[in-house]
């Protein structure tokens, strides 16, 4: 059985197969189908059911890059092969990637999934958003392209990032350095993130000049942060004493993202999780919102989303 599908010009086949056929040759193992392009014409081959799913997922590609996308990106494709094999269908991607910005090397940032924009419309439109959830659903790194939009729209004038130094079965005694070279592996990630969405150059100029400020949350103790956007990374390492001390942090004009995934907690046993009772108090709070993501919105490699789903079992 075959299905064929007409293609507009060579630019569009070329940017459906991808570079080397690589997006072609990953469809074709993940649903058992053979691709053919002839004349301007895509014939899947294959049984019913698997060239139904094929078609639909070329189908959604197309229209991607008929809208605009220049190219098929690999968590793009992940996202929707990963849905559509479970029976899950996906919004297009013309909706889904709704680009916040483009990255330093000219690449769009934006969300991919449907928890990932409800996530980004939160962030819009409240002052204070919770993002909890799985490593790789990007809450930080979305959080940070909205930091890094408004610093360039000015509806912030600076960008506080911040995060919980605690030990994760290490000692920080045991690290070389003073106390800025102890803390700095802590905040790596943000720093990973934030040099994807702006030049070196201007991250060091920003840095110097207080725009941009990257510390421990317990540096925050005490301060009034107006004007600013400010991120809590893996807040599931808050106490709740520290939640109640960063959130009363908040000033005029100032919007605060929280992320955090209440499964990898490095707290002791016998102290209880901010995020956790943060979610208990606040939910009922106007001008905050809690946007929840799942494996589904995972967008890093494809066997990050099956890791998760096998420890999300052993432990139900």
């Amino acid at each position: 059985m075959d299905k064929i599908i007409k293609l507009q010009s060579q630019k569009e086949a070329q940017g459906l197969f991808g570079s080397h056929d690589a997006n072609i040759k990953n469809i074709e193992e993940q649903f058992k189908v053979k691709l053919t392009l002839r004349g301007g014409h895509l014939k899947i081959s294959g049984t019913a059911g698997n060239i139904k799913k094929a078609a639909q997922l070329v189908e959604y590609l197309l229209e991607a890059l008929r809208g605009g996308s220049e190219e098929i990106g690999k968590s793009d494709l992940s996202y929707l092969i990963s849905n559509l094999k479970k029976g899950e269908k996906p919004e297009r991607l013309g909706a889904l990637d709704t680009g916040i910005m483009r990255g330093s090397t000219g690449k769009q940032i934006g969300p991919k999934t449907t928890g990932q924009r409800e996530y980004v419309e939160a962030i819009k439109k409240h002052d204070i958003v919770f993002g909890i959830g799985p490593a790789g659903t990007g809450k930080t790194y979305l959080a940070m392209a909205c930091a890094v939009e408004a610093l360039k729209k000015q509806e912030a004038r600076r960008i506080i990032l911040t995060r919980p130094a605690i030990e994760a079965g290490e000692s920080l005694g045991f690290l070389p350095g003073d106390m800025h070279a102890k803390i700095s592996p802590y905040l790596r990630p943000l720093y990973d993130a934030l040099y994807d969405m702006m030049e070196a150059e201007r991250i060091e100029k920003y840095i110097e000049t207080g725009i941009i400020e990257v510390a421990p949350l317990a540096y925050m103790r005490g301060r009034t942060l107006n004007d600013a956007f400010i991120i809590l990374d893996e807040a599931q390492n808050c106490t709740a004493e520290q939640m109640k001390m960063f959130l009363t942090r908040l000033g005029f004009d100032s919007k605060a993202v929280i992320t955090g995934d209440m499964t990898q907690s490095d707290l002791p046993g016998a102290k209880p999780i901010g995020l956790l009772q943060a979610q208990d108090i606040l939910k009922e709070i106007n001008g905050i919102k809690f946007i929840y993501f799942s494996g589904s919105d995972v967008v890093r490699h494809a066997l990050v989303q099956r890791i998760i789903e096998a420890y999300e079992k052993t432990t139900r």
